[in-house]
């Protein structure tokens, strides 16, 4: 029995590294893609729909769950898909702006924003060391936002649309929270992420883009985000919320601005500034506190990795 234990943690240790690398392609597809953002996240949540949904309509168990979903239960499936669909639409949109780097840095900010909704809208009771990662994030950001307003161009707007991200990420962890704790994982993500796609896609033709007018690139790196990044991402930090502590994965998830950032040097040529170097490390060091110091809030935990959409 504790070698079948210990066996199952090694495992999750070997899928949360695959899981970071799978996520930290995401920056990196979607600057490949090279299509305008509402087409790229349209596309992207579209072939994630379309990969998840056999395996939901084939599952007994998901069926019925979708079946016994109240009006209640689709209008907070409806908002937390929402808040999906503008996260992805930020983010990426973020990419046209700033460096790989600052843009998955401030995305992945999150789990600040979910702990002070929980703080001061729950009242949850923390810790200094809570208040002191929150500075040092705070700081971190401040660098990279300092250092962008001061190289000029539109890197601001960047650093801003990412931040965005972040906080409609958190405003869709928040959404989803309960029906995430009585539906399994594809009878909550489905119907999610199908609300999403069909968010994303009247925003797409709202904004004149065109979906058969784009490359075969686009095709392709959009599709490498959904079964790469989306489906093999979520499913590994998933697997790994099984066997070990959700603070731990969610620490672990933390790991994807480096990931973006030697993807980014590697195949985009990109290289990361000192001040994004400096910034990214004081907030990453900081989520890591905020995180470390909330061992009591397992749910909130968890739902920073398994509510946590792979970028």
């Amino acid at each position: 029995m504790i070698r079948a234990v210990e066996r199952n943690a090694v495992t999750s240790y070997y899928a949360l590294a695959a899981g970071i690398i799978a996520i930290s392609f995401g920056a990196i597809f979607a600057r490949l893609a090279g299509g305008p953002a509402p087409l790229v996240a349209a596309l992207r949540m579209i072939f994630s729909s379309l990969i998840l949904l056999p395996f939901a309509l084939g599952s007994s168990e998901t069926r019925r769950e979708l079946g016994r979903l109240s009006k209640r239960d689709l209008g907070f499936l409806a908002l937390s898909g929402s808040f999906l669909a503008l996260h992805f639409i930020l983010w990426i949109s973020s990419l046209s702006f700033t460096g790989v780097t600052s843009s998955v840095v401030f995305v992945t900010t999150s789990p600040l924003w979910v702990a002070l909704w929980t703080i001061l809208f729950l009242r949850e009771r923390v810790p200094r060391v809570f208040w002191i990662g929150l500075a040092l994030a705070l700081a971190g950001g401040l660098v990279i936002g300092g250092s962008s307003m001061r190289a000029g161009g539109g890197r601001w707007r960047g650093d801003l649309l990412a931040l965005g991200g972040a906080i409609a990420v958190a405003g869709y962890f928040l959404a989803g929270s309960r029906l995430r704790k009585r539906l399994s994982l594809l009878g909550y993500i489905v119907p999610v992420y199908s609300a999403a796609a069909a968010i994303l896609l009247g925003a797409a033709l709202l904004s004149g883009a065109s979906f058969t007018g784009c490359g075969w690139r686009t095709y392709l790196y959009t599709f490498l985000m959904a079964a790469v990044c989306q489906v093999l991402g979520h499913s590994s930090f998933n697997f790994a919320l099984k066997h070990l502590p959700a603070t731990v994965v969610a620490i672990a998830a933390l790991g994807e601005p480096a990931g973006a950032s030697l993807l980014a040097l590697a195949i985009l040529g990109e290289i990361p500034m000192r001040t994004e170097i400096i910034g990214g490390a004081a907030i990453v060091c900081g989520i890591i506190l905020v995180l470390s110091s909330r061992p009591e809030s397992g749910a909130a935990a968890e739902k920073t990795t398994s509510g946590r959409e792979p970028l």
